[in-house]
């Protein structure tokens, strides 16, 4: 199976303009996040997906760059244009904020193709700040591993422990914390980008919950990793100290 790993990269963040290119431990994060892809033994290729010149011409550097339109509402939409260029079995979404992203995740998402439609990655929630940060996405999955929601509030409502702190509601029950990180198989990919944004994916403006609302099912693949991606410019100093450990 071919697989091509993909970073989408815009330079406009809200909360962090010019993100990709903000210098962590000496080099731009973007080529962090190239760097760890490349460890990952599944993707055949790494690109880099962008409609701005200046983050191409910094990663140009280190790894290929697409250039894609500039009016795609989502990073999904702007894979799935790169993607349409390629001959390619199945692609891998890697965040371009991700810059400690383990390449065992990487593989874990990639290899769940073989039998999935769709594949993502989760990990315990552990710690008490997360349970209640809209932030940090929970999921819960079916028997076989699959996606059976995804919600910025803390699921499964506990009955007996709602009235206990976070700590102990995480000591009740194993809660999974999503992580950002998308494995498609090509045909899926090219449906998912046709329709449109549905009802529970406007109302937690989520994305994956579109592929849900359809039919499609997600693998989630149970991962032992901290995530620790960049939001806002506090958190450069924070993956700069787990960089030097």
């Amino acid at each position: 199976m071919r697989i091509l790993g993909i970073i989408p990269a815009r330079y406009g963040a809200t909360r962090f303009p010019g993100k990709p290119l903000h210098c962590i431990a000496g080099k731009p994060m973007l080529q962090h996040v190239v760097e760890r892809c490349l460890q990952a033994r599944s993707l055949s290729e790494v690109l880099v997906a962008t409609d701005d010149e200046r983050i191409a011409a910094c990663a140009r550097g280190f790894c290929r760059v697409e250039m894609t339109r500039a009016d795609h509402p989502s990073g999904t939409d702007r894979i799935a244009e790169v993607a349409a260029r390629h001959a390619c079995d199945a692609v891998v979404n890697v965040q371009g904020d991700e810059p400690l992203m383990d390449p065992a995740v990487i593989d874990a998402v990639a290899t769940a193709l073989a039998d999935a439609p769709m594949s993502t990655a989760a990990t315990i929630l552990r710690h008490a700040d997360e349970y209640e940060n809209r932030n940090v996405v929970k999921v819960v999955v079916n028997t076989r591993g699959e996606a059976l929601y995804f919600s910025r509030h803390a699921i499964p409502f506990l009955r007996d422990e709602a009235g206990q702190p976070a700590l102990a509601q995480l000591a009740a029950f194993p809660f999974l914390k999503h992580l950002g990180i998308y494995g498609y198989r090509r045909d899926t990919l090219e449906r998912l980008v046709l329709w449109p944004p549905s009802p529970l994916e406007r109302a937690e403006k989520l994305e994956q919950l579109r592929a849900l609302e359809n039919g499609i099912a997600i693998k989630v693949c149970r991962v032992d990793y901290e995530a620790a991606g960049v939001d806002t410019p506090e958190d450069v100093a924070r993956v700069e100290a787990l960089l030097r450990r």
